[in-house]
């Protein structure tokens, strides 16, 4: 992924609020499905790392990225936006 692209990706994800939490519990394979369907639904997602977590975020994206086949965008603070173009219907063209 160029610079460019990540660029687009991120001012594309900087007005959506995350739909995904992760909390105390971490990543678990019910959250990491149902983030992958998040995926190939909206192939741009953000993700809020509560408090209570004890993992690192940037840590947790490499893990979700690689469970999920997903690209790691970003992770700013306690936030992690991934991005994987969709087999269906891609919406976001790079």
């Amino acid at each position: 992924m160029t610079s460019k692209q990540r660029a687009q990706l991120k001012s594309l994800a900087h007005n959506i609020e995350p739909i995904f939490q992760i909390g105390k519990s971490g990543i678990t394979p019910d959250l990491t499905k149902a983030i992958a369907e998040a995926l190939e639904a909206r192939e741009l997602i953000k993700i809020s790392v509560l408090k209570n977590c004890y993992e690192e975020p940037k840590e947790m994206a490499i893990v979700l990225s690689e469970r999920t086949k997903s690209i790691v965008v970003q992770v700013i603070g306690r936030k992690i936006i991934l991005y994987k173009k969709s087999k269906d219907k891609p919406k976001i063209e790079l």
